[in-house]
């Protein structure tokens, strides 16, 4: 039997069987040629891995292109006259995350510089102001004395006062059993939020950024970042709960001392302000101010 062997880019091999001669042809192409591929076939794995690590790139849409990101609503027109600040998420890190022990905004992103937080939450800060020998209860005569520090009159100091102890006292007791004293404990101060407010602190006594911010964006009409008296009037209606009487009046009587106190020259109650009010140390600022002068 004659046996043909292929001398040019091919290797033979023989298997030998039952006198039958198989010949199986492989064929080797020049490792030059299997270079390209090989490469090619590496920065494609290359690339697949590293798709699957980082993930896809990050797709951005507008409320424009996406119908669910809308801030207004044709048929309601309250929702374009009370416009949201679509901006937010880019001007201040995680907008829609409470934060526990800072007031931010886009100029405060870390909250109020050099302010010792004492691992109190924002609303905590807020009342611990009133507690002026800082065993974490105040009494009321403590929250008149520091309505009179930061420049409210003799008169309104005392129904202030008077009217806050009545209305938080129970709800920040540690048991069941009113205080006859009126006292407010601090601790338990997230119990004592009342409806009908700007919801700037959430339901434990976080600092809400985005709804802060709403506050501004929603009625700053004639300033940006400030209001004025007309504005803080419709502020206040607007945040009405249904038959919530409390927390109506609660709302008017926090807004109307902050403004009273707190308002500049030209009528105007500004942002920070507002913000340095929620942390309490706007009230600090202030009594600084009147030992001062």
């Amino acid at each position: 039997m004659t046996e043909r062997v292929r001398t040019t880019e091919h290797y033979c091999t023989f298997l030998s069987a039952s006198n039958a001669v198989v010949m199986t042809t492989l064929q080797v192409p020049p490792p030059i040629a299997r270079l390209p591929t090989v490469r090619s076939r590496r920065l494609a794995f290359l690339q697949i891995q590293r798709s699957s690590k980082f993930g896809p790139p990050p797709v951005t849409m507008s409320s424009s292109s996406d119908p669910s990101l809308a801030t207004e609503a044709p048929h309601a027109a309250v929702t374009a006259e009370r416009k949201l600040n679509i901006d937010l998420q880019e001007q201040l890190p995680k907008p829609y995350l409470a934060r526990a022990m800072a007031a931010v905004d886009p100029s405060h992103q870390q909250g109020t510089r050099g302010r010792d937080t004492r691992g109190m939450s924002v609303l905590q800060q807020h009342a611990a102001f009133f507690d002026r020998n800082g065993d974490g209860v105040i009494y009321p005569w403590e929250t008149f004395q520091g309505l009179r520090a930061i420049g409210l009159g003799y008169a309104s100091s005392v129904g202030t006062a008077m009217l806050l102890h009545l209305v938080l006292t129970y709800p920040t007791q540690p048991g069941w059993i009113p205080s006859p004293v009126l006292s407010i404990h601090i601790k338990n101060m997230h119990k004592g939020k009342h409806g009908s407010d700007s919801e700037t602190y959430d339901t434990e006594g976080r600092f809400d950024p985005s709804k802060f911010d709403a506050i501004f964006s929603k009625f700053g009409q004639t300033r940006p970042n400030a209001l004025t008296e007309d504005e803080i009037n419709t502020m206040l209606k607007h945040n009405r709960n249904m038959y919530d009487f409390l927390g109506w009046s609660a709302a008017i009587l926090e807004w109307k001392t902050l403004y009273k106190v707190a308002k500049d020259k030209e009528g105007l109650l500004q942002r920070e302000v507002v913000r340095g009010a929620f942390d309490g140390s706007l009230f600090e600022r202030l009594q600084d101010s009147k030992k001062s002068s």
